[in-house]
């Protein structure tokens, strides 16, 4: 029996957080035989299980045809169960039940990547997370039901790699040319981390000693021309192991680790235990092949899916509600590891710049949420830069409040009460709470309210008494469904500068801080509060929120002058980037004078260029148009901001002078020891070669082909050749010919060729349909979608013209092919309703004109969200 996918979405189909009931059912033990053929895979399960409370027995399944179902030994009729497109149900059944039951599935035509489907003519692989194990077998899919996996898996011997969770029990042949291996997982997991792989892989071994002894067997696996390049992987891994140890005491609990990389797989990785299953842009690196930010994700995502064996694992969620425990969580340890690997400052500076890129707009349009959100149609659609970026600042908020000794004693505390548990963000405050011996209770309200507060700091010297006084009011916007938003808990971070010499003061404020010190964290926990420092001889500039302590908008009455100050003497160097933001912010939407900005730059380069020149880079980010696209809640002209931003930049470079030249010249990346230096040294000759194309030194194109055409380092060519084709340089054909030539076997390279292209500023819709129609753009693979239409989100002026059909016509291919990325690529027209007229109407009925033609929970519910403003 076969039951229909993708059934319209209905109201009735929300899920909330105050619903959550036990399951009535727990599973022991799965035995699990999966059984592929050229057109059908046979599953066959069996579940030991047990009653927890009344209630009938439910199992999920989505696209599964019944074979048989046998329940105690005693087969049963279609009279015995009721079945539906999502689930199975046995009522009155036994309190103890070994169900035995065989399905089929057709993971060669699932398009959808979830469950098991076939990645490629030569590979099959699973993803599970959320709801993906229901379209393998029945079963009671839900993160808290833990059980023991075994599992068989069997094939064609074409197919010489057999993988499963857990360790390997038995490999055999079974005849007429297929073969067998029995993996068990002793670990007791959820069936959103069971994986399985059955492909033609390559492997890289290594492996690695815990701090227990445990001798453990690290394998990559990918294509046999990829594995030169997962050496950086293979590192990064190690690396994270130790770091997993040395920072939190958590060794690894099993005797192999493996991760197998994938083009085809909607996300970027995905933490099944011990079986690691990654998108190929997450786990290959090379110099040559791929930028210096790719080495760094690469790195940085290896290390979040192996944290993710104690926080995701080890101990899991509750219910997908509680997906910002896991997730959050995580991100914040990963952050943390690549603060190690490159400048603390830079690192900082990135998370914070995707977080005001992605989750403060998200926070402020019609997809706002919580971390925690509390109800949903599709759980998909919550895997958000709200429940992992914010979710992250909420442990980095406590974590910077408790300091590292006390943060540690805190997860400590929860490693060892759960550990093998399913948990709640409650648990989780509860336990950093009891390890700590600080009430951390308060800042469970960041998990349950939507929206970014608004911080407002006023500053008042008193010349006469020697004090400076900090006035603090936070407020939130008013959101229809949170009537009632309280007050949060911000720790505001904070120093002060003497304004004549740059130096840093000590604090001295009445038990606040301890004497002496210079940089203190204020908790700020109400609506209103004024805090007062003494002995301040002449009026003080004060830094907040240094190193960014809270994920708020602070209002602050800096003037310029000031602003300019901590460009120039911030110690801090978040700070100090974002000194420029701020400055910029002011200049782009307020039309403040550039001038004092530029001055500020050329003071403060020429040193930070020899002692951070990756730090000394980030000092030009400008805020890009989508971001001041954000801050504009209405009547926003994607035109006018380009145009703004165009001007300031161009006259950026014309102040700047001979400094690009010279600068370009004396940066050479081969005189780096450690790659971090290397790479800010990349960054700034980028910059640098991009500076000179906007003063019109025609000299420019010719140092851009020089530099592409005499490096081997992926970073420095396409810095050089986006600076020749952005400026529709002479060469620019040339290279942009030269690089498919170069790149067209390499996936991942030849995703950067499509990139640059889309993301030209005079891109054009027929720039985007001849790219979209080229043999090697493939709807199949997420990766080439996002080349295509990341790049075309890059120039908003782009999206919100002739991108706005692009968009829509991808949710309607990818509604019923990939849900999944239907809906993430539709959000990116979520704020249509800040533009100015006539394109808001235009935008509005175009989506409008999308939802009678779309049936998946995913984009359906994307969509209404999007039109509810």
């Amino acid at each position: 029996m076969n039951i229909a996918a993708n059934p319209v979405v209905e109201a009735d189909q929300t899920v909330y957080l105050k619903d959550y009931q036990k399951p009535s059912f727990l599973v022991d033990s799965i035995n699990l035989d999966i059984q592929v053929y050229d057109d059908h895979t046979k599953v066959n399960s069996v579940l030991v299980m047990k009653r927890q409370t009344a209630g009938d027995l439910i199992l999920l399944g989505r696209d599964l045809e019944l074979k048989s179902i046998i329940l105690n030994g005693k087969p049963l009729s279609e009279t015995d169960y009721t079945l539906d497109a999502e689930q199975l149900v046995i009522a009155q059944a036994p309190d103890q039940v070994t169900l035995e039951t065989q399905v089929i599935i057709h993971p060669e035509s699932n398009t959808q990547l979830e469950g098991l489907y076939q990645a490629s003519g030569d590979l099959f692989v699973t993803q599970n997370e959320p709801e993906g194990f229901r379209k393998i077998t029945f079963y009671p899919d839900r993160p808290d039901v833990l059980s023991v996996f075994t599992t068989r898996v069997e094939a064609d011997k074409k197919f010489p790699v057999l993988l499963a969770n857990g360790n390997l029990m038995e490999a055999g042949e079974t005849g007429e040319g297929r073969h067998y291996t029995i993996w068990q997982d002793p670990t007791k997991k959820p069936s959103y981390l069971f994986a399985c792989v059955i492909g033609d892989l390559a492997v890289l071994k290594d492996a690695y000693v815990t701090s227990e002894g445990r001798n453990v067997a690290l394998e990559i696996y990918a294509e046999e021309k990829d594995i030169p390049k997962c050496h950086i992987a293979m590192e990064a891994l190690k690396h994270s192991m130790q770091w997993d140890e040395e920072h939190y005491g958590r060794p690894y609990d099993l005797d192999n680790y493996m991760i197998v990389a994938t083009s085809a797989f909607n996300m970027g990785a995905m933490e099944n235990k011990g079986l690691n299953i990654f998108n190929t842009s997450c786990v290959l690196a090379d110099e040559e092949y791929t930028s210096d930010a790719a080495i760094m994700r690469v790195q940085s995502v290896i290390a979040h899916e192996y944290f993710h064996n104690w926080t995701g694992n080890r101990i899991t969620c509750r219910d997908w509600f509680q997906l910002c425990l896991k997730e959050g969580l995580t991100v914040f340890r990963d952050q943390s590891f690549s603060e190690d690997l490159q400048s603390a400052a830079v690192q900082r500076i990135d998370d914070v710049a995707v977080l005001k890129a992605h989750q403060f707009p998200e926070d402020s349009g019609p997809l706002s949420h919580p971390p925690r959100p509390d109800h949903f149609v599709e759980i998909n659609n919550f895997y958000t830069a709200t429940v992992y970026e914010k979710g992250a600042e909420i442990n980095r908020m406590m974590s910077t409040l408790l300091g590292k000794v006390k943060f540690r004693q805190g997860t400590d505390e929860y490693f060892r009460r759960h550990d093998g548990q399913a948990v709640t963000v409650e648990d989780w405050v509860a336990a950093l709470t009891a390890g700590s011996g600080v009430d951390l209770s308060n800042f469970l309200t960041w998990y349950n309210q939507p929206g970014t507060p608004k911080l407002e700091a006023k500053g008042e010297y008193d010349a006469a008494k020697q004090t400076y006084r900090l006035s603090f009011k936070q407020s939130l916007k008013a959101h229809p469904k949170y009537p009632n938003l309280k007050a949060v808990p911000i720790p505001v971070a904070l120093a002060l500068f003497d304004a004549a010499s740059g130096e840093q003061l000590s604090l001295q404020s009445a038990a606040l801080f301890e004497n002496g010190v210079k940089d203190g964290v204020y908790l700020f926990d109400q609506e209103q509060a004024t805090i007062e420092f003494s002995g301040v001889t002449a009026k003080p500039v004060v830094s907040l929120l240094r190193n960014f302590s809270a994920p708020v908008n602070l209002e602050f009455n800096y003037s310029d002058e000031e602003l300019a100050f901590l460009i120039q003497y911030e110690t801090n160097g978040f700070n100090q980037w974002q000194a420029t933001q701020t400055l910029l912010e002011r200049i782009l939407l307020e039309g403040h004078e550039a001038g004092i900005y530029i001055e500020a730059i050329k003071n403060t380069l020429p040193d930070l260029v020899e002692k951070d020149p990756l730090l000394a880079s980030r000092l030009f980010d400008i805020p890009t148009e989508g971001y001041l696209g954000s801050r504009i809640d209405s009547e926003y002209q994607p035109a006018v901001i380009q145009e703004q931003r165009n001007a300031l930049v161009n006259t950026l470079a014309r102040e700047l002078g001979a400094f690009c030249k010279e600068t370009y010249a004396a940066l050479d990346p081969e005189l780096q020891h450690e790659f971090s230096q290397a790479m800010g040294v990349r960054a700034l000759k980028n910059i640098m070669l991009n500076m000179m194309a906007r003063q019109g030194d025609t000299s420019a194109f010719d140092l851009a082909h020089e530099q592409y055409q005499n490096t081997g380092n992926m970073s420095e060519r396409l810095g050089a050749l986006k600076v020749l084709v952005w400026n529709d340089a002479p060469q620019a054909k040339d290279v942009l010919a030269d690089f498919y030539d170069r790149f067209k076997e390499e996936a991942l390279s030849l995703d950067q060729w499509f990139m640059v292209q889309a993301a030209h500023p005079k891109a054009t819709a027929e720039t985007i349909q001849v790219l979209t129609s080229h043999a090697d753009y493939d709807l199949k693979v997420p990766n080439r979608i996002r080349a295509v239409s990341g790049g075309l989100n890059a120039n908003p002026v782009n999206t919100w013209s002739f991108g706005v059909q692009h968009y829509i016509d991808l949710a309607k291919y990818l509604d019923e092919k990939n849900p999944i990325v239907g809906s993430r690529l539709l959000q990116v027209l979520s704020r249509w309703y800040t533009l100015a007229e006539p394109q808001r109407s235009e935008v509005k009925a175009a989506l409008e004109a999308l939802k009678p033609q779309v049936k998946s929970k995913n984009v359906s519910e994307t969509l209404n969200s999007m039109l509810s403003v």
